[in-house]
């Protein structure tokens, strides 16, 4: 045999492995509705190749942010419809499937960020991911912190009364309707990539998010004032779709979760950081920021919304409030 049949035997061979292992690469759509500069979409694109690398580059991730698969209703229904494979999504929409999960979004649930990290290890997260699981048959691998919600608006907010006949976005969901609506707020569910044009030009007088998405979506720029309502300790959970988690086996599933937990581990923590340093940085741009008392809010939450009315179980609450 000849060098040169040799060479081209071998670059055969190698060409021939390449193509094999190309044709049997899985190739899935990982989509939310967040911005390329947020901790989410970052933390997402290291799992995206960090998967593929821990499993050889048999699957490969395309991750598209910024609602370019649709909002966040329709990336939700994309993973039963299978358009998508994996998303990231608030419990707020897995109530959709399974109301008791929402309960994390009753106003003024979690302390703070150490206690809804540590509501991610306790029992009752177990319970409540599982029930999600068995009545939308898709599996969450991770949650991640998104930030304590707070209040912008056109005028001063010093108490929950304030708010009353105050036009308000939120999102399309339940939960989120009942710190504004207790306190006397009319709401309006904008998609959230209109949210800044909506205050702008004045549809909506105010909005609600964490300081990091005030700062990531610029609405600081069309809202004077931030009051620190703090409602919500917010979070997003990493979601698979079911299709999906039933094809891998048990070893590609441990990577992918393993994955997940560490990419939400870090974006959680770019977060913690980043909100922390934020209330200096809006009140150097000029921006009024008021904090107010959250009991006043929360009290009059507790007295005008009953848990029932989300189809939430207050022994549900109950068990997070126990969390130490």
């Amino acid at each position: 045999m000849t060098k040169t049949l040799l060479k081209t035997l071998i670059a055969s061979a190698a060409l021939a492995a390449m193509t094999g292992a190309f044709a049997q690469q899985t190739k899935l759509k990982w989509a939310h509705v967040y911005e390329t500069s947020e901790p989410f979409h970052t933390s997402s694109v290291w799992a995206a190749a960090e998967i593929e690398k821990r499993t050889a580059g048999r699957y490969h991730i395309d991750v598209y942010p910024a609602s370019q698969l649709g909002k966040e209703n329709d990336i939700n229904q994309g993973l039963t419809l299978g358009t998508v494979d994996m998303i990231i999504s608030g419990s707020s929409f897995a109530a959709k499937s399974y109301p008791r999960i929402g309960v994390t979004y009753y106003p003024y649930t979690f302390r703070g960020v150490d206690h809804l990290l540590a509501y991610t290890k306790s029992d009752i997260y177990k319970e409540l991911t599982k029930g999600y699981e068995e009545k939308s048959g898709n599996h969450i691998v991770a949650t991640t912190y998104y930030g304590v919600r707070h209040t912008t608006s056109n005028k001063p907010i010093a108490k929950c009364a304030d708010m009353k006949g105050l036009k308000i976005r939120v999102p399309d969901v339940p939960a989120y309707l009942a710190m504004p609506r207790a306190c006397g707020a009319n709401t309006s569910p904008i998609a959230f990539a209109e949210v800044y044009l909506a205050l702008q030009n004045g549809t909506v007088d105010a909005q609600e998010n964490p300081l990091t998405t005030i700062e990531a979506k610029k609405f600081f720029e069309v809202q004077k004032n931030i009051v620190l309502t703090g409602h919500i300790v917010d979070h997003l959970n990493t979601v698979i779709s079911g299709g999906l988690w039933k094809k891998l086996s048990d070893a590609d599933k441990k990577v992918f979760a393993d994955v997940a937990q560490e990419a939400s581990a870090k974006a959680s923590s770019e977060v913690a950081a980043r909100e922390k340093e934020l209330v200096g940085i809006f009140k150097g741009k000029g921006i009024s920021v008021t904090e107010v008392d959250q009991n006043d809010f929360r009290d009059t939450v507790l007295k005008n919304v009953t848990f029932e009315s989300f189809g939430y179980q207050k022994a549900d609450w109950d068990k997070i409030q126990a969390i130490k």
